[in-house]
C-alpha cells in the first residue's frame, strides 16, 4: 500500500491549494482517511477525518475553510484548502486505517508529506 500527496506549493493569504492523495495497492477496505499537518517546531496535528461511517471532521482551525473528498473509483483523497492563512504553512501529510485484500486486517498508513506555505 501507498499513500502519495501531492498539490502543496506557495500560496497568498486568502488563497486556495487543493491537496491529492493516491492511495494504491490491494485495498480491500478503508476504515478512514485523513490529512494531517506539522507546522515548523510543532507536533503533528490531525486536520480533517473522513470516514466511511460517521462522515467527516476537521479541526477548529480549518472549519468552514477546508474540506476533504474521495473519489473511491480513481482512489484519490483530496483536501480543499480554501481562505489560506500564513498558519496553514507546514508539511501535509496524507493518513489513512486501510485492510489490504492480502492481510485482511486493518493498518495505518502514511505518505510522504508535501509542503504548503502560505505568505501574508
Amino acid at each position: 500500500v501507498q499513500l502519495q500527496a501531492s498539490g502543496g506549493g506557495s500560496a497568498r493569504a486568502g488563497g486556495s491549494l487543493r491537496l491529492s492523495c493516491a492511495v494504491s495497492g490491494d485495498i480491500f477496505a478503508t476504515n478512514y482517511m485523513a490529512w494531517y499537518r506539522q507546522a515548523p517546531g510543532k507536533e503533528r496535528e490531525l486536520v480533517a477525518k473522513l470516514t466511511s461511517q460517521t462522515g467527516t471532521s476537521y479541526s477548529d482551525s480549518v472549519t468552514g475553510r477546508f474540506q476533504i473528498s474521495k473519489d473511491i473509483t480513481k482512489k484519490m483523497v483530496y483536501l480543499q484548502m480554501d481562505s489560506l492563512k500564513p498558519e496553514d504553512t507546514g508539511v501535509y501529510y496524507c493518513n489513512g486505517k486501510l485492510m489490504t485484500d492480502s492481510t485482511r486486517t486493518w493498518s495505518i498508513h502514511w505518505g510522504r508529506g508535501t509542503l504548503v506555505t502560505v505568505s501574508s
